[in-house]
């Protein structure tokens, strides 16, 4: 994989630049610097570079997914609410060809109803709910895992199994 490709994006919805002070028995009290920050660190320890960025705009977020197409070999997307009905993320999403791991901090399957549809989960490569503030770190690696595996392919991934030439 080239070093151009070892990037990374990351972007976060509506709302979490609120994290720290917005239902902190939800979300707890890191705020988002430190969970991008967290997620910076993960990268940069893989030899990947993180792009971070946050917007309460669908549109802003639609334009970056846009233009990491061809030239980011991931995304980590924590939509915030836009998850649950933001079909154009879905179908910008879907037009990516690269790694996708959408993200939540907290689990939307034990919450309300309305929370436990995702449009973005039938685009994505992975999903990681639940973990806290861990959840950054997982899904940098799970992206970066992803995304590597993925630039192997090009290579013989296991060993043959012929027998070896006699001669």
């Amino acid at each position: 994989m080239s070093s151009a490709a070892r990037s990374l994006l990351l972007l976060s919805g509506p709302n979490l630049n609120l994290f720290g002070s917005r239902q902190p028995e939800i979300y707890g009290t890191a705020t988002l610097d430190d969970m991008v920050e967290l997620a910076r660190g993960v990268a940069a320890g893989s030899g990947w570079e993180l792009r971070h960025l946050q917007s309460n705009h669908e549109g802003v977020l639609i334009d970056a997914i846009h233009e990491a197409r061809g030239t980011t070999a991931a995304i980590v997307i924590n939509a915030g609410a836009f998850t649950h009905y933001a079909w154009a993320l879905h179908d910008a999403l879907s037009t990516y060809d690269g790694v996708v791991v959408e993200l939540h901090v907290s689990n939307p399957a034990a919450r309300e109803s309305w929370r436990h549809v995702s449009v973005i989960s039938s685009v994505a490569t992975a999903v990681i709910a639940g973990a806290g503030v861990l959840g950054y770190d997982l899904a940098v690696r799970a992206a970066v895992g992803l995304a590597d595996a993925r630039g192997a392919r090009a290579e013989p991934a296991l060993p043959s199994t012929a027998s070896p030439d006699p001669a």
